[in-house]
């Protein structure tokens, strides 16, 4: 199971114990904000494309939605999300439990700056019913990227 998975990568960093189980789901936006009991633009959500053999995995604000102008200008193609079963095979997690953390390897993780307003965030941890939340440097470092990229429309848009 994916959630077991994200547990044990996370036991090499000894915060196994944060991962959080709900008795609901957290497959969406709105239910895992619900659930974990904030905003839900707290929730880092996964939006998961792909460009011929590359998977790009970007972690977002949950109020956020992807602008296609920004994400062609920055990957250099079109936005084509990834299928449920796409998601399994490319990134090894499924839909609703989609997170940055033990992922295949090959898979690009970015983290959008519509994130930068909050000190932490509520990612899913690998379930569509967990969540793990982690501060902005944690992030980076357990989704083992630095790259942030701005490729979401503003709230306001």
């Amino acid at each position: 199971m994916s959630i077991e998975k994200v547990r044990a990568y996370f036991a090499q960093y000894g915060i196994e114990d944060r991962v959080r189980e709900f008795e609901v789901s957290t497959a969406t936006v709105e239910l895992a904000a619900a659930a974990v009991g904030v905003e839900p633009a707290r929730i880092a959500k996964s939006l998961s494309f792909k460009i011929e053999e590359r998977t790009i995995l970007i972690i977002a604000a949950g109020d956020v939605k992807v602008d296609n102008s920004k994400y062609k200008a920055t990957f250099g193609g079109k936005a084509k999300m990834l299928t449920a079963d796409e998601a399994v095979e490319r990134i090894g997690h499924a839909v609703g439990g989609v997170c940055p953390f033990a992922v295949n390897e090959g898979v690009e993780v970015y983290l959008d700056e519509s994130m930068r307003r909050f000190e932490t965030m509520f990612p899913a941890a690998g379930s569509a019913s967990s969540c793990i939340e982690l501060t902005l440097p944690e992030l980076e470092k357990y989704a083992c990227t630095d790259k942030w990229v701005d490729v979401c429309k503003s709230r306001t848009e």
